[in-house]
């Protein structure tokens, strides 16, 4: 790795954010003091969870100094009201200023919103507080959007972000082959999308843990694919890390790509996730020859 490498993916790194369900934040907690303060953590919608649950994960996210960004997904919501209701406790008593909407996946919506635009529109987003609106990209395609379809959906939606004083943010689904992702930064800056990008990183986990939150996700894991990202299929045993996936996307991302970091699934867990962080830091300063002090 040469020396302007190690300083991009330095860079790279020391802007990650962290996705982290309900459940996890006793793991959270415990790994709090290697986590920057600041720092973004996505706190996913499940359906074992419910909203209780998000709203005391909100609040122990900010006791510990980080920036909660629940989820809201859409067909998830039954009502106006139970929006409402969910943004003005998540204002007041997490302090949430940026929230990730996503349709969800249900077919049919239980409620008024069958996608995130839905919920753009009804305004309730920026009078509660929210400054910050995410939203999904999906550098493999879109199951049921064309690649038209799906472009214009997403430039209408930063536009209508901008256009209520909040500031879009897009967050990826996480991917194996960072040649695809960086194809679509490419297209994405040449549409005109400057926005600020999340780019899903899988966290090191067990392969067979990486292959079912794949198939999950409807995330592409063919050989080919998973050769790319360092995975043998002959060899499913043992465990994989991101790095062959962030050196090669740190290698193709360039000023035009604008801002980039890295949102890291945890998949094998909060602890292992942060070490590999640490891990990969050191490899990429110890190659420019830097030299770590006690």
């Amino acid at each position: 790795m040469s020396a302007g490498m190690s300083l991009r993916a330095d860079a790279f790194l020391n802007a990650f954010s962290l996705e982290v369900s309900a459940k996890a934040m006793p793991a959270l907690r415990a790994e709090a003091a290697r986590i920057p303060r600041g720092t973004i953590i996505s706190i996913p919608w499940l359906a074992s969870e419910d909203d209780d649950a998000r709203l005391a994960a909100a609040c122990a996210v900010r006791e510990l100094g980080f920036e909660p960004m629940p989820h809201l997904s859409a067909r998830r919501i039954g009502s106006h009201a139970a929006l409402e209701r969910f943004l003005e406790r998540a204002a007041g008593e997490a302090g949430v200023a940026r929230c990730l909407l996503i349709a969800g996946d249900l077919a049919t919506p239980i409620g008024p919103f069958a996608d995130s635009a839905s919920i753009i529109q009804t305004g309730l987003l920026e009078r509660h507080g929210i400054k910050v609106a995410a939203i999904g990209g999906h550098p493999e395609g879109h199951p049921v959007m064309s690649s038209d379809e799906r472009w214009q959906a997403l430039q209408h939606k930063c536009q209508r972000i901008e256009a209520r004083g909040m500031a879009p943010l897009i967050v990826t689904q996480f991917a194996f082959d960072a040649d695809t992702v960086l194809t679509w930064l490419d297209a994405l800056r040449t549409r005109g999308i400057t926005v600020p990008v999340l780019v899903g990183v899988p966290g090191p986990a067990s392969i067979t843990r990486l292959l079912r939150y794949a198939a999950m996700c409807g995330v592409g894991a063919s050989a080919s694919m998973l050769a790319r990202y360092g995975i043998s299929i002959g060899r499913l045993l043992g465990t994989a890390g991101p790095e062959v996936f962030v050196d090669r996307l740190v290698k193709g991302l360039t000023s035009a790509h604008g801002q980039v970091s890295p949102h890291l699934f945890p998949f094998g867990g909060v602890a292992p996730s942060l070490e590999w962080i640490e891990q990969y830091r050191q490899r990429v300063r110890g190659a420019r020859g830097v030299i770590h002090e006690d």
